[in-house]
């Protein structure tokens, strides 16, 4: 039945969307690969307050070791209404999207890692902090045998062919609306 089904070697996956689970299915992705033994950089944008899956890769790195790499970059949420960080300049964002961009590019390109994952890197190139153009860079200058993972709401929509697999996260029904704050261990 799947003897006309070729593999590929790496793959670029997308998740994106209004709704949570982006960060979610990245984390899923990144335990995936460690079980498989691959090696796995997780560079995170925007998150610089402390969210439950920085203790996880705390705790993971000394189980993995040098299979995973964790680089936590970002000033907060940029231009977000409520949640935008406060005392935080525009250029201040920029230089910390900038730094993290370039940890992305050094692992992708690398060949150390066979998965690399760019959590809420969207956010940063639709509130304008890296262009459209570094991400497609970043897409088309990836290592030949590293898939990369990137996620975050608003995916460009003109870089969508270049994804192996895309996952829009649709919006049915959160309790943010309703005016409860995100839980952690569930939410964050």
């Amino acid at each position: 039945m799947f003897e006309d089904f070729k593999t590929k070697k790496s793959l670029v996956i997308v998740y994106t969307g209004e709704n949570k689970g982006k960060t979610s299915a990245s984390l899923g992705q990144t335990i995936r690969a460690l079980g498989s033994g691959w090696s796995v950089a997780y560079i995170q944008f925007i998150k610089y307050w402390k969210v439950s899956e920085h203790q996880f890769f705390e705790d993971a790195k000394r189980l993995y070791g040098d299979k995973l790499y964790f680089f936590k970059g970002g000033k907060g949420f940029y231009k977000a209404e409520r949640l935008s960080a406060k005392g935080v300049s525009d250029k201040e964002h920029k230089l910390a999207a900038v730094e993290t961009f370039k940890e992305a590019q050094k692992a992708s390109r690398s060949g150390k890692y066979q998965l690399v994952v760019c959590d809420e890197i969207n956010n940063a190139v639709h509130d304008g902090l890296l262009e459209v153009s570094e991400l497609e860079e970043l897409i088309n200058q990836k290592h030949r045998d590293t898939s990369l993972c990137l996620t975050g709401r608003h995916f460009p929509d003109k870089l969508i062919d270049r994804a192996d697999i895309a996952t829009e996260m649709l919006k049915l029904k959160h309790h943010y609306d309703d005016k409860f704050l995100a839980n952690p261990g569930l939410d964050y």
